[in-house]
C-alpha cells in the first residue's frame, strides 16, 4: 500500500485536543496524522519518519516520571535535528518560548481561541519549504 502526503505526529495528553487536531488535519493538503498521548509513544514511533511533529508542552502532569514536552523535544532533536517540531502550550511566557526555540523547536504556539488556524498556516509553511 503506497502512502501519500506528509506525515504529521500530534502529541498531546488531552484527548479532546488530539481529536480536534486529527479532525482538522487528517487528509487536509494530503496530510496523514498519527496522534500520541505521550512523548514516550512519539519517540517509539519516530522510525515512521514523520515530516513534522506538533508537541504539547505539558504532558502527563499526574505522572512525574513521564517525559514533558521539553524533554521530548530534546530527545527528538538528538535523534533527528532536521525534523521540524512545533510546540503547543497553554503557557507561552517569553522565557519558556526562548527555551523551546533554543532547544530546537521551529515555533511555539499558545492554545488560544485561534491556535488551530495559526497552526494550519505554520504547518503549511513548514512542510512546503521542505519539499
Amino acid at each position: 500500500m503506497q502512502q501519500e502526503g506528509k506525515l504529521i505526529f500530534m502529541v498531546d495528553d488531552d484527548r479532546v485536543i488530539l481529536n480536534l487536531l486529527e479532525y482538522v488535519f487528517q487528509g487536509k493538503n494530503g496530510y496523514r496524522v498519527k496522534s500520541f498521548p505521550s512523548g514516550e509513544e512519539c519517540l517509539r514511533n519516530l522510525h515512521r519518519k514523520p515530516d513534522l511533529v506538533v508537541l504539547d508542552y505539558v504532558l502527563n502532569e499526574e505522572d512525574n516520571t513521564a517525559l514533558n514536552g521539553m524533554q521530548t523535544l530534546r530527545k527528538i532533536v538528538e535523534i533527528n535535528d532536521r525534523l521540524p517540531v512545533i510546540i503547543l502550550s497553554g503557557k507561552t511566557d517569553d522565557k519558556t518560548r526562548k527555551e523551546f526555540l533554543s532547544s530546537g523547536a521551529k515555533e511555539v504556539l499558545g492554545k488560544d481561541d485561534y491556535f488551530v488556524d495559526v497552526l494550519d498556516k505554520i504547518i503549511a509553511a513548514e512542510l512546503n519549504t521542505n519539499d
